[in-house]
Order: C-alpha cells, then structure tokens, then sequence
C-alpha cells in the first residue's frame, strides 16, 4: 500500500470500498491479467517478520506480499506501486468493487491527535493521597487545600483509608495545582501537611454511579419510609426493600457510591431531617457517611445499631454532627471496653453534647464555669480574685470526683493535659501494704525502672486522665483538711498545690483515711473558664494525729464569691430549699448552674437525689 517501510504509518491511505454491480466486470473477472491482492485496505493488514507483509484471507483465497528492502518495491513488475510514493488519488476497478485510495495530511491528523490527546488529558482521573490525613476534619483540610490551589475543583469520593485521607479529581491542570500545594499547608502544631497527586483508574463511586430512572426509584423508595410527624427516616435493612428489588436496584449502603446516592436525595428533598435509622445495614465503615455534615446538618439522632463497625475510630468520620442521641449497640468494637464507664467516655470524647446512648439517659456534664481572671496588675485586689478563684475550683473539683461520676471531670481538664501518681515509700510504715490500689499506678522514677512502664503511666489526654481517675477507689474529702498554696500565677499560668485527708469509701478498705498533695498547673481557657494543664497526685498513709483530726468537723460554704441576690432570687432560694430540704447555700448553687430556671434545677436535683450522689452534708 505505500513504498517505503520507513515512512510513518500515518502516512498510508485510508481505504474506501464501492462495491459494482456491473454483471460485465462479474462476468470477466477471472480475465484480468493480474490478480490484486486482498490487503489495500489498512485494516486488514497484518505484519509477519520474515515473509512481509500478509493479507487477511477472504473467501478460499488469500496471497503474500513479499518486500523489498533493497528498491523499496514490490517483487511484481509492472505493478502500479513500482511508481513510488506520490500525493494523489487513485481509482481503479477490480472484480466487482472499486477501490478509492485517499492519502491523509499529515499535519491533519496530528493536530487532530493533539486534540485528542488534549481531551483525554481533561478527562484523565488522578488521586490526591494526604498520608495523616485522617486526624484532620474533612472541612478544614479541604477549605485549607482550596485556599492554596490556584484552579478550583470539586473533592470526589472523600473519604479515610487507616490514618490516609483520599479524593479524587478529574482534569490534569487540577492536579498540576494540587502538587503545587504539597507541603503549603500547616497544621495547629505548625507540621507542613503532605499531598500526593498520582494518576488514577475512574473512582469507584463514578463508576457504580446511578442513571437518573434509578434514582427516581431510589427517590420514591426513600420517601415511603420518611417520616414527616418526626422528621426520621428508617433505612433499615434498606438493601431489602421490596421496591428497589422489583426495580433490580442492589441498594448496599456500605458501598460509597450507595451512601452518596441517598445522602444527595437527603439533601435535595428533606433537608430538615433529624432523625436517620442505618441499623442492620452490614456498615463496615463509615466513608460515605462523611458528607452528612453538609448533606445532612440537622441530624440529632443517627442509629448505627447492629453493624459490622469493628474501631471506635470510624465515628470521627461523623464527628461534627451535633448529636444528641446515638445508638451503636451490637457492633463489634462495643465489646473492646473494660466497662460501660469506659465506653460512654470513650463515645462522649467524640461527641460531647451527646444526651442519649443506646437509649439510656446520659448525666450531662456540668462545666465548671469559673471566670479567669485578668492578671495584668499585681494588686492586692487581683491577689483575692485569684484566691477566690483557686478556692471555687477545688470545691467544684471535688464535689464531682467525690459525689458524682468523674467522667463529668473531662471539661476540667485541657485536651492535652498530663497526670501521674506517686507514692512515696517509708519503710517505716507498718501499713504500706494497704496501698496497693494506688501503688500499681505509682509512676516514682526512682523505683519505676521499666522505661516503657512509666511512658504508660504517664496519661495523656484528657480522656484517658478520667479514665484512669475512675479506676480509682471512691473517696470523700475532707474540705476543712485542706491547705492550699498559690505557687506561681501569670496571665497565661497558675499553678497551685492542695493538701489534705480524705477516706476510702468502697472496697475492702473502706473507711481508711489517707493522707495526699495535689499539685496543679491551669491555664484560662475558652468560655472564661480555666482548665487543668498538669495534674501531679501523691498518696500516703494518714498519720494517728492526721486521722485524729479528720472529719470532725462540717465544710463552711464559701460565700466570699456569692453575687449579691435580687429579692426575687432570694424567695427562690428559700422556696428550693423548703422544697428540697438543701441547706441555703447548696439551694443557691443548685439555682446558679440551671441558670435560675426553678423547673430545671429541681428536675437536676430530683435526678441527683435518686441516684444517691448528693451529700448528706448538704441537707439541713
């Protein structure tokens, strides 16, 4: 078809085949002195190394073509093709069909392949990988990467993979700029953050993404199950609804592409949805369920209940809903707790506003709202201010380790804050055997070798300060023990120590009194309030003059930091107390922490009072 091997095969004709119905030409086919070969049309052509080039086989007759190397032409002469290479068009007959050979420009066909190499640049996907990614929120680390890049895009299919965060984008000028922003972006501790653009097959959500017809019978199927009395949704065992079966819909929640699908008609057509019911949905993960935050904000209450969820770690990707009731039974990672103290802790870090847990009523928890001060002066006025703020602390501290469940202690604590405990040996203590609930938690370096012990006991965060505080044994101070020094205070610092007795008041050594020091260090925190940075305690034995003396008298309440009342706070105060049968004092503060609201503090104190947590020193 072309004389010379060298030339570019985008230089070979195209072939166009007219098939004659002219009875003559079929009548004298088998005159023709020479029989052309049956490969001039380029797509039927095929190479062999050693005999040329070899014509597909039509009918019962095929021929070769051999190529000469030496002349750059066909072994027949007298063949048109010994001409050489010429830009022309060309029409002869054979048999009953004419051949029309047309020689393309070269220059035409690579701008059309540059157009379409072009056009398949644009449409090429790519995946964007940020290794860490998983302890950034979704919406800060996308708002952060948008920020940096210099052409917009769209995230497709967002979600983690182990401590990965992953999406997609479909252009290559897109992921040109999102390389450009590698190592662009810090984080709160100042680390760069890392992105990696690699191509990338088509994202599973595109490529399972549903027609429109499907997704109005999705559409149809959701909205049977709404409820608009309650605004909830019941999407359990959603992928056995009777309609998407009859409709051969395979409706798998756990598939990403399954969740966005529902969640877009979710956000289209019942934007004020409070209530979702995923139970008994098979959910090993949670990607798809990421975008609920923008898809789906006004959710309250999600049942995740019978799942596969195997880590507590794939409910961060749900975190910044404000949930106030959640439902997780029956997943496998509900069974890795010690306890359900330790479980509803472990939930309620991730959602703190959470009021129901697999439904039962949890406590709230009561901040401890103690104004930090402005410590810019050094005056005798601010030197009261924060004696009065140390001493408010460490009754409001107490009051809840000793009387209530200390879990409610989380919002006294910063999210990074450190504790250990200690216990200092005498050898001439005759009782030192008697604390051993404290002593496996002794973290004494001098008698603490093991390196890796003392990482452990060394707690980290608040959650797992709390934690631990709850292992220990149930205790009741003695106020009127203390003695507190204010050690150091700046605008930004306080630190301060408590000494003092308290007694055991379960287990096999109940009744015992023991002897601490508190040492710690806060800093003012958000909402005018101050927060534990560091929390060192020592325990000992009680001395016989120390034990003399514990207990023998009642705690004062501290009125030096009560505001002065109006007369209609002052008849509530009375009433609550009349009512409740509280001293006046513990009547005002029951009052001050439901913000006035008489209803509410009685339904805290009633509450309170069924569950055996308030003091019998508080009652008259």
């Amino acid at each position: 078809m072309w004389s010379s091997p060298d030339k570019d095969p985008k230089d070979r004709p195209s072939m166009i085949v007219l098939k004659n119905t002219n009875s003559e030409t079929q009548k004298h086919r088998y005159d023709l002195p020479y029989k052309r070969p049956e490969t001039h049309c380029h797509s039927e052509y095929k190479m062999n190394h050693r005999r040329g080039f070899q014509g597909r086989k039509r009918g019962a007759n095929y021929i070769w073509h051999k190529f000469d190397r030496r002349n750059n032409h066909f072994n027949y002469p007298g063949t048109p093709y010994a001409m050489g290479l010429k830009r022309r068009k060309e029409r002869y007959s054979y048999e009953d069909r004419y051949y029309l050979t047309v020689w393309n420009d070269r220059k035409t066909e690579e701008c059309e392949m540059d157009l379409y190499a072009e056009r398949r640049a644009t449409e090429r996907w790519y995946k964007v990988t940020i290794p860490s990614g998983r302890k950034y929120e979704k919406t800060w680390l996308i708002n952060s990467i948008q920020n940096l890049c210099t052409v917009p895009f769209v995230p497709v299919d967002f979600h983690y993979d182990k401590n990965r965060a992953r999406f997609f984008v479909q252009d290559a000028k897109i992921a040109s700029a999102l390389k450009d922003v590698n190592l662009k972006i810090c984080d709160e501790t100042s680390r760069k953050i890392s992105l990696f653009v690699t191509p990338s097959v088509v994202p599973y959500s595109v490529q399972n993404k549903f027609s429109s017809e499907q997704m109005e019978h999705l559409k149809i199927s959701i909205m049977k199950r709404y409820d608009a009395s309650q605004k909830a949704l019941d999407l359990e065992k959603f992928r056995f609804d009777q309609d998407l079966m009859d409709k051969d819909i395979d409706m798998m929640l756990n598939r990403r592409s399954c969740m966005v699908a529902t969640l877009q008609i979710i956000e289209s057509n019942i934007p004020e949805l409070l209530s979702l019911n995923l139970k008994n949905n098979k959910l090993y993960q949670l990607d798809g369920l990421s975008d609920m935050t923008e898809k789906a904000p006004q959710v309250k209450i999600l049942n995740l209940s019978r799942n596969k969820l195997k880590s507590i770690f794939e409910l961060e990707k749900v975190k910044e809903l404000k949930l106030e009731e959640l439902w997780l039974e029956g997943n496998p990672f509900c069974n890795c707790y010690l306890n359900d103290s330790e479980y509803i802790s472990a939930v309620r870090d991730l959602f703190p506003k959470l009021l129901r847990l697999d439904g039962r009523e949890l406590m709230v928890p009561t901040r401890m709202d103690v104004e930090a001060p402005q410590l810019c002066k050094k005056t005798h006025n601010e030197t009261e201010l924060i004696k009065n703020l140390v001493l408010r602390f460490l009754k409001e501290y107490y009051l809840f380790y000793d009387n209530g469940d200390r879990l409610r202690l989380l919002d006294a604590y910063h999210d990074q804050a450190c504790f250990s405990l200690s216990v200092p040996f005498n050898v001439s203590d005759p009782d030192l055997d008697n604390l051993e609930e404290y002593l496996k938690y002794n973290r004494d370096i001098k008698k603490q070798q093991d390196s890796n012990m003392r990482v452990q006991l060394l707690k980290h965060t608040k959650h797992d300060i709390v934690t631990s505080l709850s292992l220990l044994p149930k205790t009741q101070h003695d106020l009127c023990s203390f003695w507190v020094d204010l050690c150091f205070h700046s605008e930004m610092m306080l630190c301060f120590s408590v000494n003092g007795l308290f007694k055991e008041v379960e287990g096999k050594r109940q009744g015992c009194i023991r002897a601490f020091t508190r040492i710690f260090i806060a800093i003012p925190c958000s909402e005018s309030r101050i927060c534990i940075m560091n929390d060192e305690l020592i325990v000992r034995n009680a001395s016989p003059k120390e034990i003399q003396k514990a207990f023998t008298s009642s705690p004062a309440p501290d009125t030096s930091l009560k505001p002065l009342l109006s007369a209609e706070q002052q008849e509530m105060v009375k009433s609550f107390s009349v009512q409740s049968g509280m001293k006046l004092d513990w009547s005002q503060k029951c009052l001050e922490d439901n913000e006035w609201d008489y209803t509410k503090a009685g339904e805290a104190f009633t509450a309170l009072q069924n569950e055996g947590k308030i003091p019998k020193e508080f009652f008259k």
